[in-house]
């Protein structure tokens, strides 16, 4: 394949051609181990260290490149996703920006000649793919310059005397540039700046409010808007209009836009990503009157798949001068090889090719509607169910078709504030379908009437991403997972509330742009705490809440939150007993509490039993000298008399209680064998609202009814049992057996034989009746 790759064309091409496709396949062979040499050399540096003198090859140069691409660990997965779908088509993308920067060194003639044969190409193809017909193309690389040039053409149209004077002219007659309030962000102040223009020169048209779409402008509104400019002494010069919008996809009436334009001599421009079924055969009447607007942005890189490809703006004007002014045309044969890349990809997929990349994209958002139809709680903002390539869908706690009809009352309501909760759901559930299914390419958009929504372009990512049939089932699957998970929540974020206000030492925080049951903090039963003691509380409340087997998350919420010092609890699900769990974290609070206290007096407490120990110590020696006599308290002497008359004195000591805090006396340790008959403290009681749990049965979720073999009765009858078991006293071993242990099928009652099962019973009634002497005796 290469040597007959030389003979037919230029050995220097060739030659580019196979450096190019073996650095593409270095670049893109993740899988690749890297010596040790290698990775200590090229080891990624924040500091750049000094160029080698006598240089380095193209194969460490490219190693080094790879390098600085996947540095990063948590950055190397998606590079590489993205990566293996360049494809070829793409491949040819990236060498026609090689062939561009080696055709600039040719001669004039023949560069000439070349870029004039590619421009033509590339041109007349789009023009007959997109329905455009007799239009001239200008390619660029940022998708904002086509629409510049064009209102300097328009300027330059409108104003004669704009290339002598210039500002001078604009003073006079102030001119007037019309975009709708759901253009994308940014566009009318970019336009401003780039043309020396001031804001007042930029209209926006608001959007439908009555009657239509949300996201359409306002033609009725458009036309006032520009008598009223016209009556005011301004002119207006050009309308951007969309084939769908930023945010939700929608495509004004470009019908009648194009008429109000022809009334009032202004240029209609139109962009977005709907102008990409123009390429199909069967079009919305709605797209289809973009072919009779003046110009047109396309940006076929993303749609195709195509990287570093340049975007292109479609018009018609016949005075090639002013298009030449206004830099649309260019005399500079380098800046004609923009269209080189696209020359090349476009022929390398073919008609077929690019009509088949569209129409699969389209099929995914069918396919994505289709399912969202039978979905309750969600809602979709589809202009035409038909061929609409985009959808926008949203979670909305509202009433289902279903619960409509039967009036459930368990149907989730919110009132006051419901849009701000509803965006913070819709938040979480556009960054959970993201995480889950990345191949799906969904984004969060926040539009001006719904709000915070899930969108799915797959023309702006599933060439890129390499989007599958599978992986929108896939994503339909997540999002019946996370619908009920979002309704149960919902339901019990009231109960939550109520129950924390209801418990003592609690404090309910209302953090609506949390996505989650609630917030709760511990402040406890003294008031007067300091912040600092309530953090350290809290913190290591949400430490032993996290070491619990239970599914909530817990957590102090986001890192750049308004409220500190509290416990955010995440997304939960219906069988979660919320009265168990603001028991449970009141307990631990006052238990961490609790201890903290008994920590903070320790120091206090200790400090003071020595005292009172160095007292005590005083006075006991002063009472053995009074009992022994000084005599005795010569060393010599006192040795002596020990020695002819004994002393013989009773032992005595002092313990420090750390739980009463005081000195005690060690005599009843000598008296009885038994020790701690003192101040010991009684141990801990059973919590009457423990509840008994059933193998594999987590914290704070109820039983399920009828499972596991179990119902609803027996299974409270069986806790019943469970706690009359642990309340009734152990039961003395029988005489001569008190180390003996018995299987535990001698202890079960034998229904056969009531006559053993009275004997056992009156064996354990004479036991219980067995004093402790007798006991003792036995034993």
């Amino acid at each position: 394949m290469e040597s007959s790759l030389e003979k037919m064309v230029d050995p220097t091409l060739a030659e580019m051609g196979k450096n190019l496709n073996e650095a593409m396949k270095m670049l893109e062979d993740n899988q690749r181990k890297v010596e040790e040499e290698n990775e200590k050399k090229y080891t990624r540096k924040d500091i750049p260290g000094p160029l080698q003198g006598s240089g380095q090859d193209m194969v460490s140069i490219l190693q080094l490149v790879q390098n600085l691409m996947h540095g990063d660990e948590e950055e190397e997965s998606l590079q590489s996703y993205r990566l293996q779908n360049v494809g070829e088509q793409g491949h040819m993308a990236l060498l026609g920006h090689s062939l561009a920067a080696y055709i600039s060194v040719l001669d004039r003639e023949r560069l000439r000649k070349l870029t004039s044969r590619i421009l033509s190409d590339t041109t007349l193809w789009l023009c007959r793919l997109f329905r455009f017909e007799n239009g001239s193309a200008y390619y660029h690389e940022d998708d904002r310059e086509g629409l510049l040039k064009v209102c300097r053409l328009m300027i330059h149209s409108r104003y004669e005397d704009y290339t002598t004077e210039g500002f001078k002219v604009l003073y006079n007659k102030q001119p007037v540039i019309y975009i709708s309030s759901a253009a994308r962000a940014g566009l009318g102040q970019a336009l401003c700046n780039q043309l020396g223009l001031p804001l007042s020169c930029m209209c926006r048209v608001p959007c439908n409010t009555m009657f239509g779409s949300q996201h359409q402008m306002d033609v009725a509104l458009l036309d006032k808007l520009i008598k009223e400019d016209i009556d005011s002494g301004k002119l207006p010069i050009l309308l951007v209009a969309n084939a769908g919008t930023p945010g939700a996809g929608h495509t004004d009436k470009l019908g009648r836009l194009k008429e109000l334009c022809e009334q009032h001599g202004m240029w209609l421009h139109v962009e977005g990503v709907n102008l990409a079924t123009l390429a199909l055969g069967y079009v919305s009447s709605s797209v289809l009157a973009a072919t009779k607007c003046d110009s047109m942005t396309l940006t076929l890189g993303p749609w195709l798949g195509l990287p570093a490809v340049p975007a292109v703006t479609l018009y018609r004007h016949e005075d090639p001068s002013l298009s030449l002014v206004a830099g649309l045309t260019s005399s500079q044969a380098v800046e004609k090889l923009r269209a080189l890349p696209l020359w090349l990809s476009l022929q390398y997929l073919g008609h077929d090719g690019i009509v088949e990349r569209i129409k699969h994209s389209s099929q995914l958002s069918q396919r994505l509607l289709e399912n969202l139809k039978n979905q309750d709680f969600i809602k979709t903002s589809v202009e035409d169910e038909l061929g609409s390539p985009v959808v926008v869908f949203k979670f909305s706690p509202e009433l289902s078709p279903i619960d409509h009809m039967l009036h459930s009352a368990q149907t989730p309501t919110i009132t006051g504030n419901e849009r701000y909760i509803c965006d913070t759901f819709n938040q979480w559930l556009g960054e959970q379908l993201s995480q889950l299914v990345p191949a799906s390419g969904v984004d969060l958009v926040e539009l001006e009437d719904e709000g915070a929504c899930v969108r799915f372009s797959p023309l702006m990512t599933s060439a890129v991403l390499g989007t599958e049939v599978q992986d929108v089932d896939q994503l339909v699957d997540c999002l019946k997972l996370k619908v009920p998970v979002l309704t149960c929540t919902l339901q019990l974020r009231d109960e939550f509330e109520q129950e924390v206000k209801r418990t003592v030492g609690l404090a309910y925080v209302e953090d609506l742009s949390w996505p989650g049951l609630g917030v709760v903090r511990y402040e406890g039963q003294n008031e007067d705490k300091q912040e600092k003691e309530v953090e350290k509380i809290n913190n290591e409340l949400l430490k032993k809440l996290n070491e619990l087997e239970s599914d909530l998350l817990f957590s102090l919420g986001p890192e750049f939150g308004g409220e500190k010092n509290c416990i955010y609890i995440g997304m939960v699900t219906e069988d979660l007993d919320v009265s168990e769990l603001i028991e449970t974290i009141a307990a631990t609070g006052r238990e961490i509490e609790e201890n903290s206290r008994l920590l903070e007096n320790m120091t206090e407490v200790v400090r003071k039993g020595i005292q009172e120990a160095q007292v005590q110590l005083q006075k006991a020696n002063e009472e053995r000298l009074l009992e022994e006599g000084l005599l005795r308290q010569i060393p010599v002497v006192g040795s002596v008399l020990n020695w002819f008359s004994p002393f013989h004195a009773s032992p005595k000591g002092r313990t420090f209680n750390l739980t009463a805090g005081s000195l005690e006396s060690t005599e009843p340790t000598y008296v009885s064998k038994v020790q701690g008959t003192g101040n010991t403290p009684p141990p801990t009681p059973t919590s009457s609202r423990a509840k008994q749990r059933f193998p594999g049965q987590k914290l704070f979720r109820r039983s399920l009814r009828n499972s596991d073999g179990f119902s609803e009765t027996s299974s409270v009858s069986h806790i019943d049992d469970l706690e009359r078991a642990e309340q009734r006293p152990a039961a003395a071993p029988p005489a001569g057996q008190g180390d003996s242990k018995q299987p535990e099928e001698s202890m079960l009652p034998n229904p056969e034989s009531p006559e053993d099962f009275r004997g056992d019973k009156a064996k354990a009634l004479a036991n219980d009746c067995t004093t402790s002497e007798e006991q003792e005796s036995l034993r």
